[in-house]
């Protein structure tokens, strides 16, 4: 005989209970049959709430005077229970039967996940039914219709790249109902940027203004309706932006510590590299590999333009030196020829110590050692030299200069070194002098003489003409006297 029983029903928030050891008699399937099902109930005024319904079978004993039903939301920790007992009139009447028991009160949320217990009253160690339940999300056609969490609405946005703003418009809104919205960067959640904003029902009908200061993938959009426990639109618009998480760098100039943090969360290869002239590569410096989830540190990290830091991920490889503009390097190496001896000079911001080494420079920027190394310690914003054989010279001939008193450095190089003028060179230039000068004052004598012999001709035939000119006109005269006689 099956019976349904509603009555002696009582609300209780329990968080612990404690168990007794269950009599001989009490047989341990006293508790069967638990089903659990969504049930929605609706106003006249149309809204509409969403209930767990559970049931229950009891096989009622002498020493069990009801049943105890609890619901606990996995999502906020927060339980609910109730106590069914059955009046003591009945329990006599009904002792040995079993009885059907319903309650259909425990509000839920859409997608929330449930874990409900049965135990007796009173309640026996091992003797109770568990079941874990998932409520229907707004995916339900039911529910995402007539459950108000579920009324989103439809979100859309527009970037303004130079004002550094997001443009948000929300339509199709459940009527009366204000929005949140806000700015967030998604991590395990998604973490607040900037205060949250309430959008009146009023309001909703112009576009809301977001500032950002970064592109970051994981700066998502947040908006929801101002009811509890609504849903939540979401979106990121610059989420395929991966670049803008290479850029984060923090370096100490006091401890020469190089920090590089991740704004957002993301699984990436790092390492330390020096920047090649000729093609752009970046090679890889010893022992510099990490993994990084969150923040990679480097110490005693030589601040120089060509020393950089290499992104590998799945997608590529990203390279960024973070002293290539806007920072000093820590110190410098110049060259100069004195007499027969090159010297190299170290000047540095803080005491360091270098080495410096004669090298064959490579089409790779790489150096090939062609002598010995010298150490030179350099103190605080002072200048320290050391000599070079002056028959270090000629092309592809390099010094290589480098701080030794670091972990990471990357090498400085002066190329093409001038060689020294020998005293042999001296007098071939000499021999050469003086002979170009001989041949210069013959030059010049040869053109003296080549103008004063055409000086000389130029006054004989002037002579020579002068001569034709005074016989031609004593010839005309001798013929003026014949003709007249």
């Amino acid at each position: 005989m099956w019976t349904r029983v509603f009555a002696g029903i009582s609300l209780q928030n329990t968080d612990f209970h404690f168990c007794h050891l269950p009599p001989a008699s009490l047989s341990p399937v006293v508790l069967r049959n638990m089903k659990l099902w969504t049930a929605m109930k609706c106003t006249e005024e149309g809204q509409c709430s969403l209930h767990l319904s559970i049931k229950g079978t009891l096989h009622l004993h002498e020493n069990v005077r009801g049943m105890e039903i609890c619901s606990l939301s996995m999502n906020t920790q927060k339980s609910q229970c109730v106590n069914v007992k059955v009046s003591r009139n009945t329990h006599v009447k009904l002792t040995g039967k079993k009885v059907k028991i319903q309650f259909n009160c425990f509000e839920v949320s859409a997608g929330q996940q449930v874990y409900v217990t049965m135990r007796t009253i009173p309640n026996y160690c091992g003797v109770q039914l568990n079941q874990e339940y998932y409520v229907e999300d707004c995916r339900n056609s039911d529910v995402g219709t007539n459950i108000p969490n579920c009324f989103a609405g439809k979100l859309t946005y527009e970037v303004d790249r130079a004002r550094q703003t997001i443009l948000l418009n929300i339509s199709d809104v459940a009527q009366s109902t204000g929005y949140y919205v806000r700015l967030c960067h998604q991590w395990f959640v998604c973490e607040d940027v900037g205060s949250v904003a309430l959008i009146q029902t009023n309001d909703l009908v112009k576009s809301i203004s977001l500032p950002f200061t970064q592109m970051l993938p994981c700066l998502c959009i947040e908006a929801w309706p101002a009811i509890p426990d609504a849903r939540r639109m979401q979106m990121c618009p610059f989420k395929n932006n991966i670049e803008a998480l290479w850029d984060n760098f923090i370096y100490n100039p006091i401890t020469q510590t190089l920090t590089w943090e991740a704004a957002c969360p993301i699984h990436v290869s790092v390492s330390l590299c020096e920047l090649m002239k000729t093609n752009d590569q970046c090679i890889d410096l010893p022992n510099s590999s990490k993994t990084a989830s969150e923040k990679v540190k480097y110490s005693r990290v030589d601040a120089h333009e060509k020393l950089c830091m290499k992104f590998t991920m799945k997608d590529g490889s990203w390279v960024r030196c973070p002293f290539a503009h806007g920072y000093s390097q820590a110190w410098t190496m110049k060259v100069s020829r004195m007499e027969e001896q090159i010297q190299a000079s170290f000047t540095s911001n803080t005491e360091a110590q270098f080495s410096v080494l004669v090298c064959n420079g490579t089409e790779s920027s790489s150096c090939d050692s062609a002598g010995i190394h010298q150490s030179i310690s350099v103190g605080s914003l002072t200048t320290t030299s050391v000599n070079i054989s002056g028959k270090t010279c000629g092309l592809n001939i390099c010094i290589q200069g480098w701080r030794t008193d670091v972990d990471y450095s990357i090498p400085t190089y002066i190329c093409d070194l001038p060689c020294a003028v020998s005293s042999q060179s001296h007098q071939h230039h000499g021999s050469s002098f003086n002979i170009l000068s001989v041949i210069a004052m013959l030059a010049v004598l040869v053109s003296m003489a080549a103008l004063l012999g055409y000086q000389l001709l130029s006054v004989l035939h002037r002579k020579r003409l002068e001569r034709k000119g005074a016989e031609h006109i004593k010839r005309q005269r001798m013929k003026s006297i014949r003709s007249s006689h």
